[in-house]
């Protein structure tokens, strides 16, 4: 599995952010090699003027657990070989773009090295450092800055970030009915032959079951 081509033109996709990181924890669980954790260095910001809230009631822990929508997670696990898949634009010109999807070679203190696995830079070796963010937009009445690498672990993706992709061999996994209109179409059309399809059903109890709800509006 070394091999970055192996991943290429292969992915799970799963129709929620939650069955998502379900699928790849599972994975980077049995994954081989010796894994290392990444943690976030999180702060509030000196120019948040809001004279309702004092910074001194914001522990590194109560800064760390905070889970926000377009924020990367504190925590981030990998291990070398792991498909990862870039969140943020950091150079357009290279190919690494939000979406982009890389698979890691070295797991250094401040860089990590990978190779790029799509789009028309395939084959690149690349370093992805660490960056700051500032979420525009947590629902919190203060701002806070995180620093982490833009990166997550993407054995598996969502269906929705897979439409820019061409794979041979696709895992459809349905631990629910699709919920939004034409989600299934997009997932059933990312793979470019019926050969390399692969679909796991399950029903309200957790069991493998043969069919699922086509959301259709009229």
């Amino acid at each position: 599995m070394s091999d970055y081509r192996y991943f290429q033109s292969r992915a799970i996709l799963a129709p929620t952010l939650k069955s998502v990181e379900k699928v790849n924890d599972f994975v980077l669980t049995i994954f081989p090699g010796m894994e290392k954790e990444y943690l976030s260095s999180d702060t509030t910001c000196q120019a948040d003027e809001n004279e309702d809230v004092k910074q001194e009631w914001f522990t590194s822990e109560f800064l760390n657990d905070i889970k926000c929508s377009g924020l990367l997670n504190h925590k981030l696990t990998l291990k070398p070989g792991v498909a990862v898949m870039l969140l943020r634009n950091i150079d357009q010109t290279s190919g690494l773009c939000n979406g982009t999807r890389l698979i890691v070679n070295k797991l250094g203190s401040n860089v990590i090295g990978a190779t790029v696995v799509s789009g028309r830079n395939i084959g690149d070796k690349v370093y992805i450092p660490r960056m700051n963010l500032i979420p525009s937009d947590s629902g919190l009445p203060f701002k806070f800055q995180r620093r982490q690498f833009s990166l997550t672990v993407c054995f598996a993706m969502t269906i929705n970030m897979s439409q820019d992709q061409s794979l041979s061999h696709v895992r459809l996994y349905l631990p629910k009915s699709m919920f939004i209109y034409g989600q299934l179409y997009v997932a059933l059309s990312r793979v470019k032959s019926r050969s390399g399809l692969r679909v796991l059903i399950l029903n309200e109890d957790g069991n493998p079951k043969s069919s699922t709800t086509n959301v259709v509006y009229n």
